[in-house]
């Protein structure tokens, strides 16, 4: 199993239980598909570098977890039929980038203690 991380944008015209919703269909996905969610972070609304589809800003959601290669492409295809998600982008981490985010999940878990 390869180990990656998803960031997608959901466009801001969703209310509250839309956004949840959304997710909840991608972490059901990904889970039913065999991979293993590692870490979810909800980012919230911020605003986009540039416009897109007219929009300025959008929910921002990150995504770690351990799957198969075949099962990234299922999920981008998902993420192109899906009209609530902007953008999106999936990363393969390497040893580098999973102790680097080992690092960072220790330090907001620190930071929320604090």
């Amino acid at each position: 199993m390869n180990n990656y991380e998803t960031v997608f944008i959901l466009t801001p015209v969703l209310s509250d239980s839309q956004v949840e919703e959304a997710v909840k269909k991608v972490e059901n996905f990904l889970t039913e598909n065999g991979a293993e969610i590692v870490h979810h972070e909800n980012w919230g609304l911020r605003k986009l570098a540039y416009p897109i589809q007219l929009k300025r800003n959008g929910f921002y959601h990150l995504l770690e977890y351990k799957g198969e290669a075949n099962l990234v492409a299922d999920l981008e295809l998902m993420f192109k039929r899906d009209e609530r998600v902007l953008r999106y982008l999936t990363v393969k981490l390497d040893k580098h980038a999973l102790q680097w985010a080992k690092d960072r999940r220790e330090k907001m878990k620190s930071n929320q203690k604090n």
